[in-house]
This record gives structure tokens, sequence and C-alpha cells, in this order.
């Protein structure tokens, strides 16, 4: 289970390593501490410095009891090695079947449910270049040829036009939440794996700015 280093003509998504403190507070917690990421907001370099030896610790403690590794991964340029983002896989549990595409038998209920996630942050004045959709498409297709995941998520809010679109050029099919609550589930895209029998092709969507 244990995920190995992936690389592009461009990017390295890595492990991260106790000494990137320093760059990924900054992106975490300087460069991003205001953008929604699905956390409780910025920390402080101590607080970060603990995130970050927990992270870690985690690689090996997924590894230990086999279960997907999940957890935030550096991404890198390869030529210089600076540090531009991160990107990982989450365990998200939410009420999956409220979004028509995913009701278990075309039944929608308000019981909630895991699902496999993807998650990916870039540093402001690298965004637009197209490195989160080459992040992502990376872990998805290690995680379809590895892991042999049936489906993979993303989620955001209704008004980051940037996510959603790397969401669709990653394949996903985008579903919005018809109901208001919870008030955090605004919008979905899931990719289903080429082999799975229940594949289907992504929905067209209107043309959104270019991705982070």
């Amino acid at each position: 289970m244990r995920m190995p280093v992936l690389e592009t003509d461009r990017l390295v998504v890595r492990p991260f390593v106790v000494d990137d403190l320093p760059a990924v507070h900054d992106l975490l917690d300087v460069q991003l501490g205001n953008a929604e990421v699905g956390t409780e907001g910025a920390l402080s370099l101590a607080q970060r410095e603990r995130w970050l030896r927990w992270t870690v610790e985690g690689y090996d403690g997924f590894a230990y009891l086999r279960q997907p590794p999940y957890g935030d991964r550096a991404v890198a340029l390869r030529d210089t090695g600076q540090l531009v983002g991160a990107c990982g896989y989450v365990p998200c549990l939410g009420p999956f079947d409220q979004l028509p595409a995913l009701a278990v038998g075309g039944s929608s209920s308000r019981l909630w449910s895991p699902e496999f996630g993807l998650y990916w942050s870039i540093l402001p004045s690298y965004q637009r270049r197209g490195f989160a959709t080459e992040a992502g498409r990376l872990l998805v297709d290690w995680a379809f040829s590895v892991l042999h995941l049936r489906r993979i998520v993303a989620m955001t809010s209704y008004d980051n036009t940037a996510s959603i679109r790397v969401m669709e050029k990653l394949g996903m099919r985008i579903e919005r939440n018809p109901l208001p609550d919870p008030p955090w589930f605004q919008v979905v895209g899931f990719v289903t794996n080429p082999g799975s029998v229940d594949a289907a092709p992504p929905l067209m969507q209107e043309e959104h700015p270019p991705d982070r």
C-alpha cells in the first residue's frame, strides 16, 4: 500500500519530509491561509510542525495497518525541487446518497457513507499552469491501476470555479447537492474506474476559467 514517488515531465509528487516545514507553512498557512480547503484555517508554525510530523509518521502507520496511503504529498517542480503545492488522498464522509447520480438503487436517503477522496492545493503564483490537473491525474491513475479503486471523489464550493474546472479536466462528473444541508456539501466531482462495469462518461459542463 506504499505510494511511490510519482513524476511527470514537470512535476514530482513525493512524501513530505520534516525539512519541508518552512515551505509547507508558507503554502498552507500564509499563501493559502484564507483559502477554503476543508480545514479549520491557518496554523501557526509550531502547529504546522506538529501536523507535518504527524503526516510524515502517517506514511509508515498506514502502510503498517495495510490501509490506503491517505495523507498529503508534496507537489514539487521536477527541475528545481521547489515545493509548489500539496495533494493527496483523503477519506471523505458525507451524504453522498443525496446526489442523484450516486443514490443507491436510484433512491435518495439521508444516510452518510465513506468515499475515497482527492485533494490538491497549489501556490497562487503557480496556479493557472495546469499543475493541479497534472498532479491529480497522477493520483487518479495510480489509485485506479494499483489500488483498483472503483471510484474517486473530490469536493468544493459552488463558487470555486477553478477547482470545478480541475475536476472536469480529470474526467469527473460534476454533481451539485440539491439540498441545502449540510452547508459545506456543495459540489462533488467523481470519476469511475474505466474498468468498472458502471463506468460512464462525464457530463458536458460549461466553460470555466483555467485551473489552479
